[in-house]
């Protein structure tokens, strides 16, 4: 009877001696609540200033959440006498287990907030990448980019590779540089083929007239001279306006007195001496 009075004394006075630092704990865990709310509040209304994607923004949101909670937690812990250094170590060898088992969808992640905050390209954009991916982009996530290629296909692009590529965005401007390359005889007068494409050009209303459209000597070829006509178009127009215009100046070119090139193949005989 006395053992079990005096451990009945021991725990009530070592239930006195951590009752500060529990109602301590207790109060640090309420303030800490509130302040975490209204950081979250904080970085909501900071994220819509700054245009953040909501996807991205709300992950990133929920992260922090988490990370802050536990955090809360452990120090209220450590507060009313629990030990949380083993809790801290497993928490640790947890993540890094996990981290390495997650390594290419870590890379995705981290191309996918890459991607949503510098935006390289958004929906709605004809992108090229020098991984060989291109097409029109449908949706940005945190771990894949979906696009529409000109086939029809739908092609999801892992956001890792995808944001260390180099990105040629054909949407990001207003107005675009169309380039065609023709091939015209030696012997072409090349004022009048170049005054000749100019009017094509020049009566496209799609075809922009500042900058002005340019007719080019670009290279000596094998057969002929390769001109290097360049217009500028609005980009809403682009391909209308170019697979048009290339009609109209190969037509031109056929129907003109302007000269394509012609090949010709030299077949030399030679007679063998009769065998006797």
């Amino acid at each position: 009877m006395n053992k079990i009075q005096l451990y009945a004394d021991q725990f009530t006075v070592k239930i006195l001696d951590r009752l500060p630092n529990f109602f301590l704990a207790v109060f640090v865990l309420l303030a800490g609540i509130w302040v975490i709310k209204r950081f979250v509040r904080f970085l909501h209304r900071h994220f819509h200033r700054n245009s953040v994607d909501i996807s991205l923004s709300e992950f990133l949101i929920s992260i922090i959440n988490v990370v802050l909670y536990v955090l809360l937690l452990i120090s209220c812990a450590s507060m009313i006498g629990i030990q949380t250094s083993s809790f801290v170590a497993v928490l640790g060898a947890a993540g890094l287990a996990v981290g390495l088992a997650l390594q290419g969808s870590l890379s995705n992640f981290a191309g996918g907030v890459l991607i949503l905050l510098f935006k390289p390209f958004r929906v709605g954009h004809n992108i090229s990448s020098s991984n060989n991916v291109s097409g029109l982009v449908l949706k940005i996530d945190i771990l894949y980019t979906t696009l529409k290629a000109g086939n029809g296909t739908t092609i999801y692009a892992p956001n890792g590779p995808l944001a260390n590529a180099v990105i040629n965005n054909a949407s990001d401007n207003e107005t675009r540089q169309a380039e065609y390359k023709l091939n015209v005889a030696y012997d072409t007068n090349i004022d009048h083929a170049r005054k000749a494409i100019l009017a094509i050009l020049e009566q496209d209303e799609l075809v922009l007239k500042d900058p002005k459209p340019a007719v080019l000597v670009g290279s000596l070829g094998e057969t002929g001279i390769v001109l290097i006509v360049r217009a500028w178009i609005e980009n809403a127009n682009f391909w209308t306006a170019y697979y048009a215009n290339y009609q109209k100046l190969i037509e031109t070119l056929s129907t003109s007195d302007i000269k394509l090139p012609s090949t010709t193949t030299q077949i030399n005989l030679i007679n063998s001496p009769a065998q006797n």
